[in-house]
């Protein structure tokens, strides 16, 4: 007789598949996922949260993209909120805000973990676990929150790592930083408006961003982030396996970022 429980997944099987792709004790880590890929996992996506810190120790951090869910998109063309929605916009707080919902329910689980920090700036938005939390997400700019002094730039320089377990290569965020870095001639430039909350009530602040919403110059494919994943890839570089039935990659935090650096001003520099 087949047993209905034998495709179920552990905390304990997932931190061996972890192991088995090259993640290591004291990592600090980017996870994106599609934890539906995962497969039928024993206590949800809480499980595996639990199994990336079961293999990168109480010296590792957890870092996801949050960005910040308004459920409705109520910005205008310039980038601002109509007169007759300013006073029903919920102001951006850190400590409250919740995950784009199309970021998947890991996000979500990250982002309300006990103990997490969420960096300041709403749509460029970083949630972190782990024992560099705080260093990681504090004092975001607001202007650029891809560039540097970002939670993505200190994960380069942290010598960090990303984590795709089933999500689509085209969603890995730190590439964002890659187009902010890169000298490409006409880089597309949006302005958003948001409001903050404050000791006083709500305070707006127009905020300067690459529109990160498209390829940031003329000529890339949409998924173009894809590309440059695989080719990277395809160097030797980075490791690809399974975490439980999802098909799953882990780079270099710095090798891919300088990779699509060069990629992006070789093809459109």
């Amino acid at each position: 007789m087949n047993d209905p429980l034998a495709a179920v997944l552990t905390r304990v099987g997932l931190a061996a598949d972890l192991r088995r792709l090259g993640l290591d004790d004291g990592d600090a880590v980017m996870v994106h996922a599609a934890f539906s890929r995962v497969g039928p996992v024993l206590g949800g996506p809480d499980a595996l949260v639990d199994a990336v810190f079961d293999v990168i120790g109480p010296g590792g951090t957890i870092l996801s993209y949050q960005d910040w869910e308004l459920g409705v998109d109520v910005w205008d063309e310039d980038g601002r909120v109509p007169d007759r929605f300013r006073e029903h916009v919920p102001p951006y707080d850190p400590a409250t805000a919740r995950p784009a919902r199309d970021h998947g329910i890991l996000a979500a689980a990250i982002g309300t973990r006990p103990g997490v920090r969420r960096s300041g700036n709403p749509g460029a938005s970083v949630a972190a676990v782990g024992a560099r939390a705080e260093a990681f997400t504090a004092d975001h700019p607001l202007d650029f929150g891809y560039g540097e002094n970002s939670p993505f730039a200190r994960l380069v320089a942290a010598g960090g790592r990303v984590l795709m377990v089933g999500a689509p290569l085209d969603t890995m965020t730190i590439l964002h930083h890659a187009e902010h870095l890169a000298d490409l001639p006409g880089k597309r430039r949006i302005t958003i408006e948001y409001p903050f909350a404050t000791p006083d009530g709500a305070e707006w602040r127009t905020v300067e961003e690459y529109d990160t919403s498209e390829p940031v110059v003329a000529g890339p494919p949409e998924d173009y982030f894809r590309l440059i994943v695989e080719d990277f890839l395809a160097t030797g570089r980075g490791r690809r396996g399974e975490v439980g039935n999802a098909d799953s990659v882990l780079v270099g935090a710095a090798d891919i970022v300088a990779f699509a650096v060069a990629w992006l001003e070789e093809r459109y520099g």
